[in-house]
């Protein structure tokens, strides 16, 4: 029911997708978001570190807990860690449900985390050179509203 990967090379989102949606053919709804790196100002790209014997774990936790909250008929994330170019994809996240409102909930529930956990380390490269970029307070405060 969950496949909760963290990869070091690019992932294909398409691909991923097609082949969860043809695994989950009961399911009413699917519901996924793709991050992707900002093609935007000059940034020439974005790195990702984490600890590893933190993050996946911390990752498959997160898919448990979603799985426990909402009834979903699966769950995808795909995160990749390492160094990326604008538009590379970083992360999808898909899940798949009897009902849209389970669907919507569970993915949303799982970027919120994903985007304010401290598994990732982001450090952002641009002209000036490398610099870390820390999790926004709306981060934090969009995983607050899940309790």
């Amino acid at each position: 029911m969950q496949n909760v990967r963290l990869l070091a090379e690019a992932f294909d989102p398409a691909a991923e997708l097609a082949t969860f949606t043809a695994a989950h053919p009961n399911a009413g709804g699917i519901v996924s978001f793709l991050g992707q790196v900002r093609a935007e100002g000059d940034v020439e790209a974005l790195e990702l570190r984490h600890y590893g014997p933190m993050t996946l774990p911390g990752m498959q936790a997160l898919a448990a807990e979603a799985a426990r909250r909402w009834a979903l008929d699966g769950l995808l994330i795909v995160h990749r860690h390492g160094a990326m170019g604008p538009g590379d994809p970083i992360v999808l996240v898909a899940a798949a449900s009897r009902h849209r409102r389970d669907a919507f909930a569970a993915a949303d529930f799982a970027m919120d985390h994903l985007k304010s956990e401290s598994w990732f380390w982001k450090r952002e490269k641009t002209a000036a050179g490398w610099h870390w970029i820390e999790p926004r307070a709306e981060d934090h405060s969009d995983k607050a509203r899940w309790g």
